[in-house]
């Protein structure tokens, strides 16, 4: 009996493998849009793609990320500026993607462009807090996904929006965890409504990367400790705080530094015939936020607990 269940297991995986490795055809004459390119996953992937030799539309936030990613790369690639927070921005950058892509449409959407500050316990947050990383995290990949979505399903492509296993296993306080939660959700109701009309939505869940968000988080922790109330501070107290400091530190200097684990799955699901729904990347992913996704509630609850530090008026 176990003989031909690994012989089932074996087929499965190897029919897997081969069909992962068709290629979609004519990928030099593909259109490509990309937010968040100034640095990390966006900016690390309109290289890559443009050496593969799609035409990559580029969108960063500053104009020196735009001037540097240009200089980088080869003439085929194209940047805009884009706030994702602004539907006046969106709206002008869906009219230089038309103008770019002309009749042939737009092969693929990949919504990268994220913050991750403010975070930290989430009394120590205010409403606004939330809503500036909600506002950038999912409100802006709502935003460009509806703007253009009739020029991807010209052309059947793909939408690819980059989560994070924090939305499957919310850690930290703040706007981050919610936000991810959000995309994936999104991503999930998009993927069944177009799915007949032959667009294709991967999620992407990388783990903890040494990023441009990360190592701006330790900053925006002890300005956020500066403004929390007296009472609050009092509540939690200050040995929790440095506490809580030192485990996010700890956390960025064990971060992987390898992106390509992130923009290779993003790669894949522009360029394969048959794309994943989801694609987790790193090995804190597969091996702890993933699993832990699935156990019961109270078992993660144990588990992530002794993580962190006790508050000094904890019970």
């Amino acid at each position: 009996m176990w003989l031909y269940v690994a012989l089932l297991l074996g087929f499965y995986f190897l029919r897997r493998w081969y069909r992962e490795r068709q290629t979609v055809e004519n990928l030099t004459e593909k259109y490509v849009f990309i937010t968040g390119c100034d640095s990390g996953f966006g900016n690390q992937l309109a290289r890559q793609l443009d050496a593969r030799g799609l035409r990559v539309l580029a969108a960063c936030f500053t104009q020196k990320g735009a001037e540097q990613l240009e200089k980088a790369t080869s003439e085929r690639l194209k940047t805009t500026l884009l706030d994702v927070t602004s539907t006046e921005s969106v709206k002008a950058a869906t009219e230089w993607v038309k103008g770019c892509v002309g009749h042939r449409g737009l092969w693929g959407l990949v919504n990268n462009a994220g913050i991750g500050a403010p975070v930290g316990a989430n009394e120590w947050l205010t409403k606004d807090d939330f809503a500036k990383v909600i506002n950038v995290n999912l409100l802006g990949v709502i935003d460009m996904t509806l703007h253009l979505l009739p020029l991807i399903r010209k052309t059947r492509g793909r939408v690819v929006n980059v989560a994070s296993v924090m939305g499957r296993l919310s850690s930290m306080g703040g706007g981050y965890c919610p936000a991810k939660y959000g995309v994936e959700a999104f991503s999930d109701s998009l993927r069944r409504e177009i799915y007949h009309f032959g667009v294709q939505v991967s999620i992407i869940e990388p783990g903890g990367f040494r990023t441009s968000i990360g190592q701006r988080i330790e900053q925006d922790l002890k300005t956020l400790w500066d403004r929390v109330p007296s009472h609050v501070k009092e509540a939690y107290g200050q040995q929790y705080f440095e506490k809580w400091l030192n485990t996010l530190k700890d956390l960025m200097e064990g971060s992987q530094k390898n992106l390509c684990l992130v923009t290779d799955c993003i790669e894949h699901a522009l360029t394969s015939c048959y794309p994943r729904t989801r694609y987790s990347a790193g090995w804190d992913a597969k091996l702890v936020y993933i699993p832990l996704s699935y156990l019961p509630a109270s078992w993660a609850d144990y588990v992530l607990s002794h993580f962190l530090p006790k508050p000094a008026q904890a019970v």
